[in-house]
């Protein structure tokens, strides 16, 4: 066949699949000369990358490339999803493909006309018809990401690999180094998302469709708020109290869920509440009672324990798939930005949903100054002050609950002093990376704590601010329940790879899987050596049963 023949059947395979890129690689010219093709003694084709000497380099083995491909694959320990850096002539994305275990592969490489000239050269028909395969040419950095996040599935998949193409990546060094630094730091995302995903995902579907029946309520629009004074529970709320008495004239008291007993016991109500915890011991929090007259934020995760001490809960969407499912197809709650992993980070982004266009930040020290974990009055100090005695007083257990982080290190600032850790750390760190991203200026009250770096002025705001207010139930709760175990139960068993399961799934489908990623990836703690067609109907059964018990509870209600 001539060039122009193989190009064609190329573009006309890789259509089915992605068809933006087919158009972009149809423009593309293929006689710039980027590569020349080398034959090999058992009759293939090699791709020699030409650099800006002129020198034609080979990224392939000259004798055998399939039989190298094969080698440099099986190096590739546990399979699941490979991500290659270079495509070539193919070889090693084909060997990868020959593997059962590798359940997805992505392709990332450079210039289209170079790409294009691969394509008129040599068929790739094999990877462009195979569901688990995606080739990416000239990405950016966001084009990586949502490529990663929407491929990849580690509870089902297991874990993720990168394996560079070297005579390819060297021919363009630049370029490759930032979609490798951008794999790695996608990577650390997935992994710090699944982490957290494999502890609480079963808690978090329990806690879920318990809470509808609460949710199913209605409930009176927030207004908006100008000034919100945003209560975190650190140490330094004991000295900041009085700046907070003073304020509360002209702001809108938006307390975190461990700051509340602080702030009762202070005698200061707060204007709302947030709590985001899925875990039964934010309920320590609510000890000291919760103000009927005022909302309690909560997201649709939380205990119902917690949602059950408040006559005022006001549900949101944190960002848990089954809540935005929940969000999109039941009630529309409104979303709140949970990824900062606390509750100080969340306040901060419901003050701006609020329409805050300043938000004054109290006890937010991301740190133990002075050695102290709390502010006084909160949840921890009389939980200690039971459990004290002769042996152990109530110092020495402050003590062994900041040292039990093996990730603390002493920082010193003049005359004070705070312990830091790496969790502590990079709670701040995504506030901060938040802080530019929204409208509101955001005022750290001074302190002993970690230095907390913010933009001097916020984006601003223009126009009409709509109160906060969650849309009209669509169905009663239990309805909506019933109806979401029948498409539960109706989702396809995995009889194939996974990826041309994913890909056999239509939308509605999908979104169903999609809710119980989470779930899948706490079950995938208690099955490792599980196959993705076993753990799905783990998964599947778990559900059920709560969705089950769920239902079956509505009923004597």
């Amino acid at each position: 066949m001539d060039n122009r023949t193989i190009f064609e059947r190329n573009l006309l395979a890789l259509a089915t699949a992605d068809d933006e890129l087919c158009k972009k690689l149809s423009s593309a010219v293929t006689t710039r000369g980027r590569y020349r093709f080398l034959p090999t003694r058992e009759g293939e084709t090699v791709p020699a990358g030409v650099d800006r000497s002129g020198t034609a380099r080979p990224l392939h083995s000259l004798v055998d490339p399939r039989k190298e491909a094969f080698r440099v694959i099986a190096t590739v320990k546990g399979g699941a999803m490979l991500i290659i850096l270079g495509l070539g002539g193919g070889y090693a994305a084909e060997a990868a493909l020959a593997r059962d275990d590798i359940h997805g592969l992505l392709v990332i490489d450079f210039d289209a006309d170079g790409v294009a000239e691969l394509l008129a050269e040599k068929e790739y028909l094999s990877l462009f018809r195979d569901p688990r395969f995606r080739l990416l040419v000239d990405p950016k950095p966001a084009d990586i990401e949502e490529a990663l996040l929407d491929g990849y599935r580690p509870a089902f998949a297991g874990g993720i690999s990168v394996l560079p193409l070297r005579p390819r990546t060297d021919l363009a060094s630049e370029d490759f180094g930032k979609a490798a630094d951008t794999v790695k730091a996608t990577i650390e995302r997935v992994s710090d998302d699944y982490s957290v995903q494999a502890y609480f995902g079963k808690r978090w579907f329990a806690n879920a469709i318990r809470n509808l029946s609460l949710a199913e309520n209605p409930t009176a629009p927030v207004p908006p708020a100008r000034r919100v004074a945003v209560v975190a529970a650190g140490p330094s709320l004991d000295s900041q109290l009085p700046l907070l008495e003073l304020a509360r004239k002209d702001a809108y008291i938006l307390a975190t869920d461990t700051s509340l007993p602080a702030l009762l016991q202070a005698g200061m109500k707060p204007d709302a509440v947030i709590s985001i915890d899925c875990q039964h011991i934010s309920y320590y929090h609510f000890m000291r009672g919760m103000p009927a007259d005022i909302p309690l934020f909560l997201d649709l995760a939380s205990p119902p324990a917690v949602a059950g001490r408040s006559p005022n809960p006001r549900f949101f969407s944190g960002g848990h798939p089954l809540t935005i499912y929940l969000a999109r197809r039941w009630r529309s709650f409104p979303r709140i930005d949970t990824s900062g992993g606390n509750v100080t980070y969340a306040a901060v982004a419901l003050a701006d949903t609020l329409g805050a266009e300043t938000i004054d930040l109290y006890g937010a020290d991301f740190s133990y100054p002075f050695g102290e974990p709390y502010a006084r009055g909160t949840y921890i100090h009389p939980y200690f002050q039971r459990r004290q005695n002769r042996l152990s007083p109530l110092e020495s257990l402050f003590a062994s609950f900041i040292f039990r982080n093996e990730s603390l290190r002493l920082e010193r600032s003049g005359n004070a002093w705070r312990y830091e850790t790496k969790p502590l750390a990079g709670y701040r760190q995504r506030l901060e990376r938040l802080a530019p991203t929204l409208r509101a200026t955001i005022v750290p009250v001074k302190g002993p704590g970690a230095p907390i770096a913010f933009p001097l002025k916020g984006g601003g705001r223009k126009g009409h601010i709509p109160m906060l207010a969650s849309g009209r139930a669509s169905s009663s709760a239990r309805s909506f329940l019933s109806e979401y175990a029948r498409r539960l139960r109706e989702l396809p068993p995995i009889r194939e790879s996974l990826a041309s399961y994913l890909s056999l799934l239509d939308d509605e489908r999908s979104d169903i899987l999609t809710t119980i990623l989470p779930t899948a990836a706490a079950i995938r703690r208690e099955l490792p050596e599980a196959s993705p067609a076993r753990l799905l109907e783990a998964v599947r059964g778990y559900c059920l049963t709560e969705l089950d018990a769920v239902l079956a509870a509505s009923l004597m209600d």
